[in-house]
Order: structure tokens, then C-alpha cells, then sequence
């Protein structure tokens, strides 16, 4: 079994002591996010759980829980989000040097194969073009060489969670957003000049999800929770499916999702996993570290 932590939340960011709590204690509660009342355990005992792939945009608080986790022997890599918007679109003040800074410390903890870095997702728009784009991904990869070797790109999908808060912003600053799943043409330049700074730097590079065929430009279809990508790092032998409860085009294999929706504090006004930004502020305040279920 493989444990997502998480796709619905930070918890490396927010949650590390509850995380934590649950490691020692073997086991963890989730909720169904679509039907609230159904409520199922999850053992966290480290001879039947896999591997463990955190999600987050900050380890710091994680960090020093690692050793715990290996001397437990828990299994883990992380897919870490490194990417850097206006406020507008993220309320988060961190520079970008103290972003990639913060990466790197992780890499040098955990060894540069364990941490995949997620350029995810390319929000194309009236602030942030393409020369945007290319700036900050060339300043990225240059700050991140030697710190990883896989990087993960996403182009922004406009869910009906996205869209409304999209369109306030369009509506209040006149801030217009372009769905590049529409402009193929786009999406291939973006991606050409992406892999060239890649290669520059010593990384493979993936999708997330997506449809386009980039392979022209050395890019290839990913899987974020990746079995093949645990048998090589951990010496296993997985065959697992691929997770039906994703969408169509992702590749993840099946796991196990310890987290909760309307919980990340971050307040990116562009996640599907928070519809209320307020809300999921309250949500953490109000969390138990001690509990079972993260909520």
C-alpha cells in the first residue's frame, strides 16, 4: 500500500506533529470527502505500508521528523511544488531564493532522488506569460541543479471549484486567465523552451495529467505516485494499478489519501483542493494534533 500525504492538504507544511502522532500510533482515520459520515482506518504500521509520498510546498516542519521515519522504516519521497506568482494568485510572501533555498535543504537531507520538483501548475495570463514563465523556470532550474532530477509540469485546469475565484479576479482587477488546454500551439512552446532548460540542468521532465503529446520535446507522460519510481529508489517489487478514483489522464498508481479537503492554509486562489480560503484557515486553528482524523 502506498499512502498519499496529501493530495487535499500540506501536511508536511500544517500537520507534522498530527502526522506524526498517527505515525506512532500505527494507524489514522480518514473521511470520505463525498460522503462525510463514512469513516475508514488506515494502518500506518511501516510493514504494510510501501512507501509514503508527502506533497507540499514548505518541509521545514517535517524535516525534523525524518530520522523518526527511518529508524521506524518508513519508505518516503516527496513531491515538493516550487513555483512563484503574484499575490494575486497566492497570498504566500516567501522570495523566491528562500523558496528554492528551502528545497534544497530538503535535498540535502533526503538525497536528490527522493524529492521531484513540480513547476504545477503554469497559470498563463495578463501577469504571468510566457516570458514569465521561462524567466522563472530558467531561475529555478539553475537554483535547483544537482538538488533533484525529475521535474513535473501541469498547465492549469479551470475546475468549477477555480473558476469562481478566477472570475473575481477578472472581475475586480481585471486579471485574465487563458485555459492553455485550448491553445495547443502555446503549450508546445512553453514546453520546448522548458525542455531545453531542463536538459541544461540535468533534469527529465514529466506531465501531470495531461492530454498534449510532448515527447517531440523530450517530455514524457507522468505518474506522480509512481510504483516504478518506488521499486528503483526502495529495491521493491510493486505492481499496482492505476488509481480509477483519478482523473482520466493521470497516471498515479492506487494509494491511500490521509489528508482532507478545506484544510491548507496556503491560500492559493487557484487549488482544487480549498474553495474557501477563510474557511481552511479555520480549519487548521481548530485541528487536533492528537486526534485521529485530521479534521
Amino acid at each position: 500500500m502506498i499512502v498519499s500525504a496529501s493530495r487535499r492538504t500540506d501536511i508536511p507544511a500544517f500537520y507534522a506533529d498530527w502526522f506524526m502522532n498517527r505515525i506512532r500510533s500505527e494507524s489514522v482515520l480518514i473521511r470520505n470527502p463525498f460522503r462525510p459520515t463514512q469513516i475508514s482506518r488506515v494502518s500506518l504500521d511501516p510493514v504494510r505500508v510501501d512507501a509514503i509520498v508527502f506533497w507540499t510546498r514548505n518541509a521545514e516542519p517535517l524535516i525534523p521528523h525524518l530520522d523518526e521515519l527511518d529508524v521506524m522504516g518508513h519508505r518516503y519521497y516527496f513531491q515538493y511544488t516550487l513555483v512563484h506568482y503574484p499575490r494575486v494568485f497566492e497570498r504566500s510572501s516567501v522570495t523566491l531564493s528562500r523558496k528554492v533555498e528551502g528545497f534544497r535543504r530538503l535535498s540535502q537531507r533526503v538525497g536528490p532522488d527522493k524529492i521531484i520538483w513540480r513547476y504545477d501548475p503554469i497559470i498563463m495570463s495578463n501577469l504571468t506569460n510566457q516570458a514569465y514563465h521561462e524567466d522563472h523556470f530558467e531561475e529555478i532550474t539553475k537554483g535547483l541543479r544537482g538538488f533533484t532530477h525529475r521535474c513535473i509540469i501541469s498547465f492549469l485546469d479551470i475546475y468549477r471549484k477555480t473558476e469562481k475565484a478566477l472570475h473575481i479576479l477578472k472581475k475586480k482587477g481585471d486579471i485574465r486567465v487563458v485555459d492553455l488546454h485550448h491553445h495547443e500551439a502555446k503549450v508546445r512552446e512553453i514546453s520546448d523552451a522548458f525542455a531545453e532548460m531542463g536538459r541544461d540542468c540535468g533534469f527529465e521532465i514529466f506531465t501531470c495529467a495531461e492530454a498534449s503529446n510532448l515527447e517531440a520535446s523530450g517530455i514524457r507522460h507522468g505518474k506522480c505516485i509512481d510504483d516504478e519510481l518506488v521499486n528503483r529508489l526502495f529495491g521493491l517489487d510493486l505492481s499496482i494499478a492505476k488509481d480509477k478514483g483519478q482523473r482520466r489522464l493521470c497516471g498515479c498508481v492506487e494509494s491511500k489519501d490521509i489528508g482532507a479537503y478545506e484544510t491548507c492554509p496556503h491560500g492559493c486562489i487557484y487549488c482544487y483542493a480549498n474553495t474557501n480560503p477563510e474557511l481552511a484557515r479555520r480549519n487548521f486553528h481548530r485541528h487536533n494534533k492528537h486526534a485521529p482524523l485530521l479534521l
